[in-house]
């Protein structure tokens, strides 16, 4: 069964890092892109980063470009988000999510989820 658990949040000061880390089991890194998405309260899901089943390709939401990076560690089963730079309108619960291909970033393309973790960026 294919299973995804975030961790890695926290409550961080405007400007400073976090890495995310999503553990994932039950399936193959070749069949499953892997995104990360966030939410804020009052605010719709979006996407923030998507890497593919290949491991070659990353796209980024404008909003993290040249501040966030996603990366895999396949010896270890795990997805990374490095989040530097970061701004209080990050704050949001982020989740990662296994999908057939990274699309646009469009939620509906993922259909296995984890639980989340808070990310909070506040002075």
């Amino acid at each position: 069964q294919l299973q995804l658990v975030e961790s890695g949040g926290g409550l961080v000061q405007p400007g400073g890092s976090l890495r995310l880390s999503c553990a994932a089991s039950g399936f193959t890194w070749d069949y499953y892109a892997i995104g990360w998405f966030r939410q804020a309260p009052g605010k719709e899901r979006e996407g923030v980063s998507c890497l593919s089943s290949s491991g070659s390709r990353t796209n980024y939401a404008d909003s993290v470009k040249g501040r966030f990076t996603i990366s895999r560690d396949n010896a270890k089963n795990t997805v990374y988000l490095q989040m530097n730079s970061l701004k209080p309108e990050d704050t949001a619960v982020y989740y990662c999510a296994a999908g057939i291909n990274c699309g646009s970033l469009q939620y509906s393309l993922f259909g296995s989820w984890g639980q989340g973790t808070q990310v909070t960026v506040s002075s």
